[in-house]
């Protein structure tokens, strides 16, 4: 089948079983060839193969919702939902999303990046299909993994005691990102072992009935006999007791059993879940073979041997940079422990973890808990390194505050991925950290100019004894700069001049420091002397220093990607006020009041205007309005 000339569903209504199979293989070799040029989210689209089929057959999109948990899985939602032909362009600018998106399709009803939010979406939209009488299902697909978190828990308790017509179907292929970890996961377990129960419940019925009751003292007894009987042979109970008909374990990957249990499950009144176990990377041997992770998401790679397409000699990756640091500092403090929301292998945790697995915990995707056991541990004077990246940071933000700031516990937050990062788009790029931080009492926020004093941040933090630390870093790797032998600490909240410059100058940090630096070589010949300050602390700021600055009354720019309201420019906007320096000149570049989608990072950066050359004309207008006697 041309898999470009597909263009919604309908078409799968007619095809058999063998022809099923067929298109099965046909969609894996498509996403096999594509994503080995732009890289993707592989191993989870080629477990989900014949799930998404067997649903887009039985049931009726977009009438009947389906609702794709987290999103990593719903390439082939597209395929076959008209969006192959457009394939080429995936996660790249301006190009197809690699989550689904409503401008996209009508078949995508539910945006979604983070995890375990298919099922409140669920319960909302069913809740609106009752009010408004209307007639659909509702089929959340949601992974093990995402299970795990508070508020999909928190959901299944609700659709439970509601009794909505929900169908939630369970995709275990017993890994999220990482393997995947805690006491609902052995639960799953236990039920992938236990042999299939579908419909015994419904049989024991039928059995009891046949029995002829005599008076209401045998019908009690009998109904009686039934429950027992559940507990022996349901090995779903544990969602039977939340209210939920269980119907399960179910092979993912086997279409007859797949149309049988759809078929029951539209009869079924109330809440079903249905247990579908899926192989993970299915289809490509070096995908299917991962046990860590590795083929969750990838770039580009070699369909032949597997290999990542990836530079030769590259600085080191800057979460490995911050994580490796931790484990050295660890062999010399025991009270070091890091923690890890479900992210052990992209926040390159696996050396520590291998070297201390005592004192390394993945609490699996449950951010929340995450930051409250590493306020715990800070209580019991531990000093815990809660890795997580900067979008997954905003789902624990009341932890933060109330658990963490509050106390004033001495916390170490790694906040991986600040920034944009990139091809995940809206849902993942790391700008909101510095606005939902910096106002928080008590704690310290820092980003480092290049590797090397990202290593002596780390060792900062670690040694900090006064209350929560964060450190920002981004993706990608590091600027390859030489690596000091032995680590030392940084005086919280001072920042250093890295050029001098007396027309203006320019306040920043981290990964846009090298484009501060060009623009003022580039005035520089221009005749203007801009100063270049790495404001490595964005909190506490170095008073002193800026002060100063203010006293020269010469124009400041800051820079930040970061989202403007409420960042780090605000904070010196702000600071100028509250020391009356009234007529100073500031202006600030970052990130608009928007989201920004997926593509290049360099790209995003240029179509909001945030390049070297607009550093270079907004100086030149600032000394200008000065040199007039404006200012702002």
């Amino acid at each position: 089948m041309d898999l470009l000339s597909i263009k919604d569903p309908s078409f799968l209504k007619n095809l058999s079983n063998e022809e099923l199979e067929k298109l099965s293989r046909e969609i894996r070799n498509f996403l096999i060839e594509k994503l080995s040029k732009t890289g993707g989210h592989i191993g989870p689209n080629l477990g989900v193969v014949e799930l998404t089929i067997a649903l887009h057959k039985c049931f009726d999109s977009p009438k009947d919702k389906i609702i794709w948990d987290v999103g990593h899985q719903a390439y082939v939602h597209k395929i076959l939902t008209g969006r192959a032909s457009e394939f080429h362009t995936l996660r790249q600018f301006h190009g197809l999303s690699g989550f689904p998106k409503m401008v996209e399709s009508e078949h995508d009803v539910w945006e979604t990046g983070h995890s375990s939010t298919s099922l409140s979406a669920a319960m909302g939209m069913a809740i609106a299909r009752d009010l408004k009488k209307e007639n659909s299902h509702i089929l959340p697909v949601i992974g093990d993994g995402a299970l795990t978190g508070g508020m999909a828990l928190e959901a299944l308790n609700h659709i439970g005691h509601e009794k909505k017509n929900i169908i939630v179907i369970l995709n275990d292929n017993e890994m999220s990102i990482a393997p995947n970890v805690g006491a609902l996961h052995s639960v799953l377990g236990r039920l992938r072992t236990a042999g299939k129960y579908n419909w015994v419940k419904d049989e024991l019925e039928l059995l009891l009935k046949k029995v002829p009751a005599v008076g209401g003292k045998l019908a009690a007894t009998a109904e009686r006999i039934k429950d027992s009987l559940k507990y022996l042979f349901v090995s779903g109970m544990f969602f039977e007791e939340l209210g939920f008909t269980y119907l399960g374990p179910v092979d993912g990957h086997n279409f007859e059993e797949l149309f049988e249990n759809f078929t029951y499950a539209k009869k079924t009144e109330g809440p079903v879940l249905l247990h579908v176990i899926t192989k993970k990377g299915k289809g490509y041997h070096p995908a299917e073979s991962d046990k860590i992770g590795t083929w969750h998401g990838t770039g580009p790679y070699k369909i032949d041997t597997g290999d990542f397409v990836k530079p030769d000699h590259a600085p080191p990756a800057w979460s490995s940079l911050v994580s490796e640091t931790v484990r050295k500092l660890a062999r010399e403090d025991s009270r070091i422990v890091a923690i890890t929301p479900a992210m052990p292998v992209g926040s390159k945790l696996e050396g520590f973890a291998k070297e201390f697995p005592d004192r390394m915990f993945d609490v699996g995707i449950a951010e929340q808990h995450a930051a409250t056991v590493a306020a715990g541990l800070a209580t019991q004077n531990m000093k815990p390194f809660l890795a997580i990246y900067s979008t997954f940071l905003q789902r624990a933000y009341d932890q933060v505050v109330h658990d963490i700031c509050r106390q004033n516990l001495n916390v170490f937050i790694g906040i991986d991925r600040a920034g944009l990062v990139g091809a995940d788009g809206e849902t993942h790029q790391g700008v909101f950290d510095i606005a939902f931080l910096r106002h928080l009492p008590n704690l310290v926020l820092m980003m480092p100019k290049d590797e090397n004093e990202g290593q002596h941040m780390v060792n900062t933090a670690v040694q900090y004894d006064d209350g929560p630390i964060a450190l920002r870093y981004p993706r990608g790797n590091g600027l390859g700069v030489p690596m000091d032998k032995d680590l030392k600490t940084i005086e919280i909240g001072t920042w250093e001049v890295l050029k001098e410059g007396k027309d203006a100058v320019i306040l920043t940090f981290g990964t846009t420091i090298p484009m501060a630096l060009a623009a003022a070589n580039y005035l520089e010949k221009e005749g203007l002397s801009i100063r270049v300050v790495n404001a490595r602390f964005i909190k506490p700021f170095d008073e002193k220093m800026l002060l100063n600055i203010f006293a020269e009354d010469i124009p400041v720019l800051t820079i930040e990607e970061a989202i403007l309201q409420g960042g780090f420019g605000s904070a010196v906007i702000e600071f100028a006020h509250d020391n009356e320096y009234y007529s100073t000149v500031i202006d600030r570049i970052g990130i608009p009041d928007r989201f920004i989608e997926h593509g290049d990072v360099d790209e995003l950066l240029r179509e909001i205007e945030f390049t070297t050359e607009s550093v270079i004309q907004k100086l030149q207008l600032l000394v200008g309005e000065k040199s007039k006697g404006h200012c702002s």
